[in-house]
């Protein structure tokens, strides 16, 4: 995006990417942040991972399950999970769900198609 310059997207336009059977996913990227948009199927499972991202997850609809090296935390709809670069994380689906994701800087492995935590 050329610096100085709006762009207009529509979310709706953005096809959804699948990555696994359980996990779909669709993001714009801007100079410094990704947004996505993730469709999570009950029982998926986004493996355990860290990433140089800061992230913020809220969940719209759904549960999931965060597992972390010291606590797991549940969360549902309107909840947030905040968590810094390099935190090892992995995510059980309790319930078919929808997440909006914010990274910074930008999702650069994703754009590489270098994310192959998704698979292990």
């Amino acid at each position: 995006m050329a610096s100085g310059t709006a762009v207009h997207r529509r979310w709706a336009d953005i096809p959804f990417e699948p990555i696994t059977p359980a996990v779909s996913r669709k993001y714009v990227t801007g100079d410094r942040v990704t947004i996505a948009q993730f469709e999570l199927k009950k029982d998926g499972i986004i493996p355990r991972h860290s990433h140089e991202n800061e992230q913020l997850t809220m969940v719209m609809s759904g549960a999931l399950r965060f597992t972390f090296a010291d606590r797991e935390v549940v969360v549902g709809p309107g909840d947030i999970i905040q968590m810094p670069a390099w935190l090892e994380h992995g995510v059980d689906v309790l319930e078919d769900s929808v997440v909006i994701d914010v990274f910074s800087p930008v999702r650069q492995d994703w754009l590489d198609k270098t994310d192959s935590y998704f698979t292990r």
